[in-house]
């Protein structure tokens, strides 16, 4: 409990810390009454917009503001498009979040088999065969990974048509087939990392002490495996594993900009583009509390799960 409420304290002073240089940083940015009104605009109706928007008030004040809006719901409203900034990123978020899970999941669905197959051969052709492709995949970066799926599946073969997004309330089977490419392209390097750390920790784990006791009593390497090392070689990739979930939203922005997939990643873009500020502050924001939450959730389960800890 010590080991939570530590690491509890430290991700919220860590979050606080984030959020006021994050604030700072984009309100240095430049004066949105001139992005909003103009250049030619009259003295008076700069004032008045700058009261309107809390503009004339201290920064402290102004980011003490923002921040108790942030955590109510609150994210202020768009510059450009004077609506809600909630409303215009709850619109985003829901295709951003399943392009994660989806690419989350297909790197759990090929890593771990892939991982527990190079450790049961170790030293074989198969096992060396993998070693050198993982290398390669992991050099590789996820938008050229999008790139090569793009050309392949959607010029070549045409099974979807690149920059036509398709929404699930219009046709739930044209918008899993079109997603699954972009969560390719998110999966297949972090696969290879996982896969190689995952192989890794299970060949440290068969040359423990436990792991020769199991030999003693009549077990093989399979089994000994199987039933004994796969289970503790788990603990150090679920750390691995969070990061690589946090790291996914973070790649879906670029993953979205070569898809056309109307996610937040597109949305920052375009606001970063018009200088649209609380857009942009609160997705930044937002991506930063969900890489820090999913670490945090990652080293507290990492922990709760070594038995080493409940002995």
């Amino acid at each position: 409990m010590n080991f939570v409420l530590k690491k509890l304290g430290t991700l919220l002073l860590t979050l606080l810390i984030l959020s006021f240089v994050a604030y700072a940083a984009f309100e240095m940015v430049g004066d949105p009454v001139n992005l909003i009104l103009g250049t030619n605009a009259s003295p008076e109706d700069v004032a008045a917009l700058r009261e309107s928007l809390g503009l004339n008030k201290p920064l402290l004040v102004r980011y003490l503001r923002w921040l108790t809006g942030f955590i109510s719901g609150d994210l202020g409203s768009s510059y450009i498009y004077r609506i809600p900034v909630s409303s215009m990123i709850g619109e985003k978020l829901g295709v951003t979040i399943f392009l994660t899970l989806m690419g989350f999941g297909l790197t759990l669905l090929f890593s771990i088999p892939l991982g527990v197959y190079g450790a049961r051969r170790e030293g074989s052709w198969a096992d060396r065969l993998l070693t050198v492709v993982n290398q390669i995949v992991m050099a590789v970066p996820a938008f050229f990974v999008a790139i090569l799926l793009m050309v392949l599946f959607g010029v070549a073969l045409r099974l979807f048509t690149p920059g036509s997004f398709v929404p699930f309330e219009e046709s739930p089977g044209a918008f899993l087939l079109y997603m699954i490419f972009p969560a390719l392209s998110i999966a297949v390097p972090r696969t290879a990392m996982t896969a190689k750390m995952l192989r890794s920790s299970i060949l440290g784990e068969m040359q423990q002490d436990y792991v020769r006791t199991a030999y003693s009593r009549g077990h093989n390497r399979q089994t000994a495996l199987k039933a004994h090392a796969f289970k503790n070689a788990l603990l150090p990739v679920i750390s691995f594993m969070a990061s690589t979930m946090a790291e996914m939203l973070a790649g879906c922005i670029v993953i979205e900009q070569i898809f056309s997939i109307p996610g937040i990643g597109r949305l920052l873009m375009v606001s970063i583009s018009n200088r649209d500020i609380p857009v942009v502050e609160a997705i930044v924001m937002i991506l930063a509390v969900w890489v820090m939450v999913v670490h945090f959730l990652g080293e507290v389960a990492g922990e709760m799960l070594d038995p080493r800890r409940r002995a």
